[in-house]
């Protein structure tokens, strides 16, 4: 056995670690009693360690260096790239750094559940603090060791090689021209008479489309399940993914736009190449590139004409005939402009501007240039400026409405955005390769916009940087003017 052999099995191993903390961590949000927390905590903190010392060990660095000199085919150079970025990942952090953060996130995120109800924004930020008092110290270590600024190493881990002057760059294109777009787009819809949808719909009724929108969308049942937590999310394992949402009896298009967004997730991990599992290699590109998955799923494909077409028989086979089911209707309301609080129920117009809200704070929390007393302002500020919304004392709407930095995962809200442009671009490619994609969507029939996924994304995993990803799936580098045109054309121009 050689070296690169020795490396790969203990990312084997490290895998099958992962696989239990992944679930784990699933159960944590969506199935354990609240009084099991400390002790999960503590136990997953021990596991999270416990690789740590797996990944660190002094044996892994010597296999690394001896396997650069092994004569590896073009995937094992891709892989043991890979595997390198993980391992001096890992070794930027003291193992006690580790343990700490873990539970210092289980903590905050397990009482947060409870505070957002609450509106308690004192007892929150007592544990934020311990949480950015961490991230601070983690960001400090990766900036040492990289060379990068505190923001960009943490970012990193997120987007690996991109950097804060590119986002301030591609968010300050942005700025220049969504304002006015939101202000057009709310001027042109004002006049709009649209009948909405008359609840009360039950959980289980709402359950049974998002599973009917699942199965559309190529799910495989037999890999992952459908649950709730307070925050929607896609968890687990390629081989066990598992999905989150929650459910408004008011309205169900929350539940169901929020299951279709998960599902883009999951087909990007139930599509992983299957003989690269537990390697590094064979993982999701970026948190970009994955939120380019949920934002196409959703976006371009959940919220067209087409695609709410089909689907309008089963909402009206679901919850009765009414008026406000019909294709046209429905796609009017989908793609309503409102600016509102809750990022995760953003039309795709505003959104960007709840994720640079998001991005510029956390960038001055994480370099030292605000503190967690001054975000409660600053989001108020920042809403105002952006979207005109007053969130002055309305904390679970404004400041403790996302789970992210609950644990610390400072540096992930700019893949959101990235991800819509990404998107964005995607579409436009499978536009001008399968001619009649509108009416295969209409027909329910995605399978060749899944083939193209599975070929220029999804079966790629990280055998390529991202820009090479990009460039290979588009013919072109990362090209932020699809995403405007994208909108432009749905909302202002309403091509059909």
């Amino acid at each position: 056995m050689n070296h690169y052999q020795k490396l790969t099995e203990r990312f084997q191993q490290l895998h099958h670690y992962s696989h239990l903390l992944s679930i784990a961590g699933w159960d944590q949000a969506a199935m354990m009693p609240p009084k099991s927390n400390e002790a999960r905590a503590n136990a997953m903190a021990e596991l999270g360690g416990l690789c740590h010392r797996l990944a660190t060990a002094d044996e892994v660095s010597d296999w690394l260096a001896a396997a650069e000199q092994e004569a590896l085919d073009s995937d094992q150079q891709a892989s043991l790239r890979e595997i390198k970025r993980q391992i001096e990942n890992a070794h930027a952090l003291p193992e006690d750094l580790v343990l700490a953060k873990s539970k210092a996130g289980a903590k905050c995120e397990h009482a947060w559940r409870t505070q957002r109800k609450e509106n308690d924004w004192a007892g929150f930020a007592e544990n934020l603090k311990e949480v950015v008092k961490l991230s601070r110290e983690e960001a400090q270590l990766r900036s040492e060791k990289t060379g990068l600024s505190p923001y960009d190493a943490l970012m990193d881990l997120y987007e690996p090689g991109m950097r804060s002057a590119e986002v301030d760059r591609l968010f300050g294109d942005l700025r220049t021209w969504l304002p006015d777009l939101i202000q057009n787009v709310q001027e042109q819809q004002k006049s709009r008479d649209l009948p909405k949808p008359q609840g009360p719909f039950s959980i289980e009724q709402q359950k049974q489309l998002g599973q009917y929108a699942m199965e559309l969308l190529g799910f495989d049942f037999d890999a992952g399940r459908l649950d709730v937590s307070s925050h929607p999310f896609c968890g687990g394992v390629p081989e066990d993914v598992r999905l989150t949402t929650r459910y408004n009896t008011d309205s169900f298009a929350e539940s169901m736009m929020g299951v279709i967004h998960e599902t883009g997730h999951a087909r990007y991990e139930q599509n992983l190449p299957r003989n690269w599992l537990g390697q590094p290699v064979g993982e999701a590109r970026s948190m970009g590139i994955h939120e380019s998955q949920s934002l196409f799923f959703e976006m371009q494909v959940g919220r067209s004409r087409s695609f709410l077409k089909h689907l309008s028989p089963k909402i009206s086979e679901t919850f009765g005939a009414q008026d406000a089911f019909s294709p046209e209707n429905l796609y009017q309301l989908y793609t309503q402009v409102e600016p509102g609080f809750i990022r995760v129920d953003a039309d795709e117009v505003t959104y960007p501007a709840h994720v640079m809200l998001r991005y510029e704070i956390e960038k001055a929390l994480v370099e030292g240039e605000i503190e967690v007393d001054d975000i409660p302002d600053l989001w108020q500020q920042k809403m105002q400026s952006y979207l005109g919304i007053d969130t002055a004392g309305n904390f679970k709407d404004g400041c403790m409405q996302d789970i992210h930095w609950t644990d610390g995962s400072f540096g992930y809200f700019p893949s959101y955005t990235l991800g819509a442009m990404y998107a964005a671009q995607w579409f436009h490619c499978i536009q001008q390769q399968i001619s009649d994609v509108e009416t295969q969507i209409e027909a329910g029939d995605l399978s060749q916009i899944s083939q193209w996924l599975n070929d220029n994304i999804w079966q790629k995993a990280s055998f390529l940087t991202t820009p090479e990803l990009v460039q290979a799936a588009s013919g072109e580098a990362l090209n932020p003017q699809y995403f405007r045109e994208h909108l432009e054309n749905r909302y202002l121009h309403q091509v059909r």
